[in-house]
């Protein structure tokens, strides 16, 4: 049983990793590689989630409000119908996503393994394409667009995205930023919709663990509250700070910092 410093520390990795364009599926494995301490079952993991999940929720309270509010609203106002059409394209994405994800559901929980040194190289290399794909984010300026204006096709091209990321190493922030950005996006609207995108994407990775928190002990719960806490405090600093970033065209550092991990990751792998 890991202790409450060990249960912040992974919480933090969550946080930052989830919405940083750095992969939170890969550091969290190559961590409990690394550091020798493994989370506490499954549940550990869904309250993780759960806080990242509830800092997306805060943020974009009054978007997810909207876009909700209209579609039990009747009427031709042009708000409300692009607020609609935004829902639509969420959802779109979202299908497209789970398509992909049951397609190769097998594939992905054996790369989810630690421990297999090949898995490991494996997300070593997929950290690296997540680093390109942030040089990429930086070099598209042309045919700047507002979310309401793209077309289904385009909400698909990024839900493949977003499906790509099912691969640890690849950041879903990144990846869905990037397909976002080359289908047209301007930059504030693409994060947005990247991080109402992963509303979804949490929930369906959480659902179906979530019965099995009441069966936690009090002293489990202590910890998972720790580390659901620091991933959503974490979390949501991260949302405001990444959305400056991109529009700053500033995505390299990220790149840098992917590249350096996988690097290290893949000689560490080797010499041990």
């Amino acid at each position: 049983m890991i202790d409450i410093i060990k249960a912040a520390i992974l919480g933090i990795i969550q946080g930052l990793t989830e919405f940083l364009p750095i992969s939170s599926s890969g550091h969290l494995i190559l961590s409990e590689h690394f550091l020798n301490f493994k989370m506490p079952g499954v549940s550990f993991e869904v309250m993780l989630h759960l806080g990242t999940l509830f800092a997306v929720l805060i943020y974009f309270h009054k978007d997810i409000i909207n876009i909700i509010g209209a579609f039990f609203t009747i009427s031709n106002d042009p708000v409300f119908a692009q607020r609609r059409k935004v829902g639509w394209l969420l959802l779109v994405a979202t299908i497209v996503t789970g398509i992909m994800y049951f397609m190769f559901k097998d594939y992905l929980e054996n790369l989810f393994k630690s421990g297999n040194k090949l898995n490991l190289y494996i997300i070593c290399i997929f950290l690296g394409i997540s680093g390109f794909m942030n040089i990429i984010s930086d070099k598209i300026t042309k045919n700047r667009i507002e979310v309401h204006k793209m077309n289904f096709g385009k909400a698909a091209i990024i839900g493949l995205g977003q499906a790509f990321a099912l691969n640890p190493g690849i950041s879903r922030s990144g990846s869905t930023i990037t397909f976002g950005l080359l289908v047209g996006l301007n930059r504030k609207d693409v994060a947005t919709f990247s991080f109402l995108l992963a509303i979804p994407a949490i929930l369906g990775a959480t659902v179906n663990e979530i019965p099995k928190l009441v069966n936690t002990s009090k002293s489990e719960l202590q910890l998972y509250l720790v580390g659901a806490f620091t991933a959503f405090l974490t979390g949501y600093l991260v949302i405001s700070v990444l959305i400056k970033i991109l529009q700053q065209r500033k995505m390299k550092i990220f790149a840098y910092w992917c590249w350096l991990v996988a690097i290290v990751s893949a000689v560490l792998i080797t010499v041990n």
